[in-house]
């Protein structure tokens, strides 16, 4: 349905250059805009920007009046500016959780602050946006207040210490460095540290580089390297959490079991007495964790006090003088002959230096607990960094010591039977040797397995204490820390991955509730994946799964940190300088390898399930832009690329028409944008181009405004192609300006798409003259030239609704289109065939012939063209035509001459035809002749210099021959083309100052009228097409 024009009620020329509105408080945005933009009678309105504090300064008047200066607008030196100062406050997204934003005048305001300002609205289609601002979600206005918020050591190191402190550290570091020796055992621990300590690093570049909200990893990844791999990462890291919740609660209910197990008070049996334990358990988790983040931080130092306890009272056990039945379970006081013993490695049972660093590595892997919970630091760029550090550093320290110090007390193996006494002058030798020297007799160890020692029992550290059940209860700290920090971490990152929105089906869960926006939904989907994991039972096989997702996080942080030092962008500067992106890099390979290390299948799905998540997240392309790396490295591989291709001489064999399509806007002529995305599709350029004609100062907003809004549609409607718009006192000297000055390098459109101008016997000649010129620039800037007509036309402007947006932060105001009574039935089918016409070229092909009628050689772009379309998909069920002019009496000789050259083209096609023989024109140019034969000599000079346009008898006489072929061309192609779905002709060429505009008009129009959609193709004479390999 045709819509009336929009326009605003008031001219701008009427309303003044300042509102005189003052803010009232009490009303809300969208009353106190409405007022604005009715005050200023339509024109532009900053929304942010608040001009009342910015009116022209008064001064004091010489005949004594006096006016007040306004001290707001003293803003420099003393002097009455509009401008401001620099402000941190300018430099806040909108909704800044830190601090109100402000906005800067705008240019237009500071430029023309005392003239009139043209009108500058935003116009969409309503498909570009849902009203919602385009500034990153996670800056959204925060509606807690009072929140809890922690500083570095109780939000970052103490979660960190806790996490990487696991069941590790108590039941399994001693049978490490059993199978390792303590030399391959250092080795073992410092290689953690020393992929952890990267990836510290690396995080710790990336999170000073700007502030940092909720979401840990995720937020750190996405920020980083995009949606893509943030939204993938994300969503991996989370369940990844979720499930290492169940691993440590199934640890700490298998210890529970074992002791009730030796107390005889098992309640079923043991796997179900853990799957009960294990419920029980969770369930006060996360009752904890719902409680708030102040009560479970206050539950985290209680457990980090008794794992202290613990950590001290195996350090103090060493000290302590052993008992007869300590040292027959192989547990001595501190003895350099045992410490020489435990250095080399002694692997048993198909253990391995890979498997045995499989093993202890997970227990490195909590290094990111404090940054899981960003956006409950009260600082998180200091915090993250110095926590997470000091804790990497504290938790090897503690690995290391407390491996040491066993590793120089306990011997491998020991049978427990204290009556395995040497006898004296007994010779000691052999792997016992130790113990023989200290008068024990272990060598049956050698024969048979044993129960005690470093290698034969996981309870040696209990043994080695000082007080055994604060052993049990460091164990019981070990795991609920871990538990409970896992349990935290997963919601949190959950919520931050859904408020971003990149899983729409996710988004339920990013509501949070409480003065702290807790996840309570995340925390109920992280209990249910918990327990589900829990009545399992067996994680063995899910283990090694999740320490790959771990490891995968902090691979693509390393990489992160690499990719954006790479990318040498401007926005990289981050407060942290102690990294290297090159050790970044190093790290990700590290982690990489670790994987595999651990486990091969497991890497392997873990990267499978990244990448089809990578590929989900790439498809549905979130409407997010968050200035990542790779939109950096991708400037700069562009830009690369550019300059490299600019140092190669251009190949007839690489030609690819670029096509420089005047479309007007980007929605305004389907037909010739689908046509011209045909051309080049995603193998060349394509510009769909505007001339914005009028004064600069009205015309340059209308441009400014419509360009993103453009671009947005052609991406939105899946064509390659880019927006250019100029602005010109003219049409003509616009679209020169285009064809001089488009393209980077050697990626300069080389051919120029028009369509046809159907209403050129109507239009005045300046208009006719302008559409001619055109073409004569192409020529003369050695453009290949492609010319659309259809009998419907192109132009469906007067069809497409045009919505006028202005944005008043999340309020958006539209003023809709007005629509008019229903057109004419007439004008309605008109429409209704214009737009179906309009659609032609955008659907598949029907089965049929584009008949190509080359009838000068132009180079071969008349034939190169119409090949390219049946390559691709919509027409490949067309089949090529040729036409050809021939001399008469040699036809057939002709003919093979043209199949012989397009063999050798490599091009196929159904048919050749030559054309061999080659009514009336007189009414069409009539009302453009002069008839200066009718008249004297100085009366027909008079005419000439008066009408230069018009065609002349003489004119008309020299071209009598080229004007008759158009006629006899068009019968032609009225008997051979009528069925084709496309047309492809020769382009007459009209010689400058010699054949007039009209006429050349004319030639174009008898040649093309009443056919299918017809192209009118002139090469530049320059060969795009060769035989030659």
């Amino acid at each position: 349905m045709p819509l009336c024009p929009l326009g605003w009620s008031k001219d701008i020329s009427d309303t003044p250059r300042v509102s005189s509105l003052r803010v009232d408080p009490k009303k809300s945005p969208s009353a106190f805009l409405m007022e604005r933009l009715k005050s200023n009678g339509g024109e532009h309105v900053n929304p942010a920007y608040d001009s009342n504090l910015d009116e022209p300064p008064v001064y004091e008047e010489a005949n004594g009046d006096h006016r007040t200066v306004r001290p707001s607008v003293i803003s420099a030196f003393g002097h009455d500016t509009l401008d401001r100062l620099p402000n941190i406050d300018f430099y806040r997204n909108a909704g800044s959780v830190s601090g109100h934003r402000a906005v800067r005048p705008s240019l237009q305001e500071l430029h023309e602050v005392f003239q009139k300002v043209s009108e500058y609205t935003v116009e969409d289609d309503g498909e570009g946006s849902d009203g919602t601002p385009s500034d990153d979600l996670e800056s959204a206005v925060p509606t807690d207040k009072g929140a809890v918020k922690f500083g570095w050591i109780r939000g970052v190191l103490v979660r960190c210490m806790l996490n990487i402190w696991g069941v590790m550290l108590f039941i399994r570091l001693s049978w490490i460095f059993g199978q390792a020796g303590w030399g391959l055992g250092i080795v073992v621990i410092v290689l953690s540290c020393v992929v952890t300590t990267i990836t510290g690093l690396s995080m710790s570049a990336i999170c000073t580089n700007g502030v940092v909200r909720g979401g840990g990893a995720y937020y750190l990844i996405s920020r980083s390297l995009g949606p893509e791999f943030g939204g993938s990462i994300g969503l991996i890291f989370a369940f990844a959490n979720a499930v290492a919740v169940a691993m440590y609660v199934v640890g700490f209910a298998e210890t529970v079991v074992e002791l009730l197990k030796e107390h005889g008070a098992i309640m079923v049996d043991v796997i179900n007495d853990i799957r009960i334990v294990g419920c029980i358990t969770v369930v006060l988790l996360l009752a904890i964790s719902v409680a708030g983040m102040e009560w479970e931080a206050k539950a985290q130092i209680l457990l980090l006090i008794i794992l202290l306890v613990a950590i001290v009272n195996v350090f103090v056990g060493t000290f302590i003088p052993v008992t007869t039945d300590k040292k027959s379970k192989g547990i001595f006081n501190y003895n350099s002959k045992i410490f020489l013993e435990n250095f080399p490695p002694d692997f048993r049972e198909g253990e391995s230096f890979f498997s045995v660093f499989a093993i202890f590595f997970p227990a490195a892997t909590g290094i990111l607990a404090g940054a899981n919970i960003s956006g409950d630091l009260r600082d998180p760029q200091a915090a993250i960094p110095k926590g997470t550090l000091l804790a990497i550093l504290i938790t090897g320290v503690t690995y290391l010591g407390v491996a040491l110090c066993v590793s120089a007390t306990v011997v491998r193996d020991a049978t427990g039977n204290i009556t395995d006494i040497i006898s004296a002058g007994v010779e000691c030798t052999g792997p016992a040797a130790a113990a023989c020297e200290l008068g024990y007799n272990f060598s049956s160890c050698a024969v048979e397995k044993c129960d005690f020692g470093l290698i034969n029992n996981n309870q040696v550290m209990t043994m080695v204490s000082g007080f055994g059940p604060l052993i049990i209860a460091g164990t019981f700290s070990a795991t609920l820390s871990s538990a409970l920090a896992s349990l935290v971490s997963a919601p949190k990152v959950f919520q931050a991955l859904c408020k971003d929105n990149i899983y729409t089906i996710l988004h339920f869960f990013a509501k949070g509730y409480g003065k702290n926006n807790e996840p309570i939904r995340g925390y109920v989907l992280t209990f249910i994946i918990s327990v589900a994991f829990i009545l399992i039972g067996d994680l063995n096989m899910i283990a090694p799964i999740i320490s790959n997702f771990f490891l995968a996080s902090y691979a693509l942080i390393n990489f992160s940190c690499f990719h954006a030092s790479y990318a040498k962008s401007p926005g990289w500067r981050p407060g942290y300088k102690y990294y290297n992106m090159w050790l970044s890099l190093l790290g990700a390979l590290l982690c990489c390898v670790v994987m595999f290390v651990i486990n091969w299948w497991a890497a392997l799905l873990t990267y499978a399930i990244e990448i089809l998540l990578y590929i989900y997240v790439k498809v549905k392309k979130p409407d997010v832009n968050w200035g990542s790396s790779t939109q950096a490295v991708t400037f700069v591989s562009a830009v690369s690329n550019a300059l490299s291709l600019s140092g190669v001489e251009d190949h007839v064999k690489n030609f690819r028409p670029q096509i420089l399509a005047l479309t007007g806007s980007a929605r305004t002529r389907p037909a010739l944008l689908d046509l011209a995305h045909s051309f080049s599709k995603n193998y060349g350029l394509c510009l769909t181009c505007e001339v914005f004609v009028g004064p600069r100062s009205e015309a340059l907003e209308e441009m400014n405004a419509g360009m993103e809004k453009n671009q947005l549609w052609l991406r939105k409607t899946k064509r390659k192609a880019f927006y250019a718009a100029v602005v010109c006192e003219n049409f003509r000297e616009g679209t020169e300006s285009l064809l001089q000055a488009s393209g980077l390098g050697r990626m300069k459109p080389n051919t120029l798409m028009i369509g046809f101008k159907r209403d050129w016997r109507t239009s005045s000649s300046e208009s006719v003259q302008c559409h001619v010129g055109i073409l004569h620039d192409a020529f003369d800037f050695e453009y290949g030239t492609v010319m659309l007509r259809m009998n419907e036309g192109l132009d469906v402007s007067h069809i497409v609704e045009q919505t006028k947006v202005i944005y008043y932060k999340k309020l958006t105001l539209i003023n809709q289109v007005s629509v008019c009574g229903p057109p004419p039935p007439q004008v309605a089918k008109m429409n209704e065939r214009l737009l179906e016409a309009s659609a032609q070229f955008k659907k598949k092909q029907s089965k049929g012939t584009i008949d190509v009628w080359w009838l000068f050689d132009d180079g071969g772009l008349t034939l190169l063209l119409p090949y390219i379309l049946t390559t691709r998909k919509k027409w490949k069920d067309s089949k090529l035509r040729i036409f050809i002019a021939g001399q008469p009496g040699r036809s057939e000789l002709d003919k093979q001459e043209m199949k012989s050259l397009l063999q050798k083209f490599r091009i196929n096609c159904t048919d050749i035809n030559v054309i061999d023989d080659i009514h009336k024109l007189e009414d069409m140019i009539e009302p453009f002749r002069l008839h200066e034969d009718s008249k004297d000599r100085a009366a027909a000079e008079a005419m000439k210099k008066e009408q230069p346009w018009k065609i002349t008898d003489e004119e008309l006489g020299i071209f009598e021959e080229k004007t008759n072929l158009q006629v006899r061309l068009n019968e032609l192609l009225q008997e051979n083309s009528k069925s084709a779905n496309l047309i492809i002709v020769s382009m007459p060429i009209a010689r400058k100052e010699s054949v007039s505009d009209f006429l050349y008009m004319a030639w174009l129009d008898i040649l093309t009228k009443d056919l299918p959609p017809t192209l009118l193709i002139r090469g530049n004479h320059k060969s795009v097409l060769t035989f030659y390999s």
